[in-house]
């Protein structure tokens, strides 16, 4: 049902996607025939004339069991939810897959950096290469994290790949994701982290083999034109410019201005 409004773009999606579908149906299963019930009774015990409302203790079993009965039906339901949500949670939360690459994601007011382990597959080594508000990926390559936060309590979140995963100062967290389509999607911080958090977005672009290769052959020697900027429709020189401010009264030279 999601994925007809936030397509889907990572191994666990469809996970996080049968989930809600499951929640939805229940849910929805009892509100549609509460409701219906409601509105009957509304109808077939409406007020009438010269009939007299009956006071009803509800002590008598015959009475009880229709609070009873649909009590224990929810319960069973609840533990039906909790069960699955149990397995998935373990499945991407708690278990680590073997990883193809590694990348370190780091949060901060109000922007994302990124390390991307180089050709030997390790952060903190010659080869790694930084970018800012870009995250590159191969597709179909096993990706584990380091999440961290150089200040505010910030949230890594990319809908697309139904991932989202607090990041707090003084922690290191992991985790894990797998991109299954090429594409550019975004990523958001889904964390109140200040004044600039509703501009505190990046792209999370997913390549092939090929592409992959070439970006980073382009960010390396400087001629890299941002997807993040194209994705905000703000067109950059070669080399970008991330620093220039169109306007001097502009929500940029605000932030700038705390500084």
């Amino acid at each position: 049902m999601i994925e007809y409004y936030v397509q889907s773009a990572s191994s666990f999606a469809g996970d996080i996607d049968n989930l809600f579908l499951v929640i939805t149906l229940i849910i929805g299963f009892w509100f549609f025939l509460v409701f219906g019930i409601f509105v009957y009774l509304m109808v077939r015990y409406r007020r009438k004339d010269g009939v007299k409302a009956k006071y009803i203790t509800g002590e008598k079993h015959s009475e009880t069991k229709w609070t009873h009965y649909p009590h224990y039906a929810v319960v069973a339901f609840d533990v039906v939810i909790i069960a699955i949500n149990i397995l998935v949670w373990v499945d991407i939360k708690q278990t680590l897959p073997p990883r193809d690459n590694l990348v370190r994601v780091i949060g901060q007011q109000w922007s994302w950096s990124f390390i991307h382990a180089g050709p030997d597959g390790e952060l903190d080594t010659p080869d790694d290469v930084a970018t800012v508000n870009d995250l590159h990926l191969k597709v179909g390559e096993t990706y584990h994290y380091e999440l961290q936060s150089r200040d505010v309590l910030h949230n890594f979140a990319v809908p697309a790949f139904r991932l989202r995963q607090d990041a707090v100062p003084g922690r290191t967290i992991s985790g894990w994701f797998k991109p299954t389509k090429t594409g550019t999607f975004d990523l958001q911080c889904a964390e109140m982290c200040g004044y600039g958090h509703g501009i505190m977005g990046a792209a999370v672009t997913v390549h092939s083999e090929e592409s992959f290769n070439a970006t980073m052959a382009q960010i390396q020697k400087g001629s890299y034109e941002s997807h993040y900027q194209k994705r905000m429709g703000t067109k950059t020189d070669l080399p970008s410019k991330t620093s220039h401010i169109g306007k001097e009264d502009s929500f940029a030279a605000l932030l700038a201005s705390i500084f």
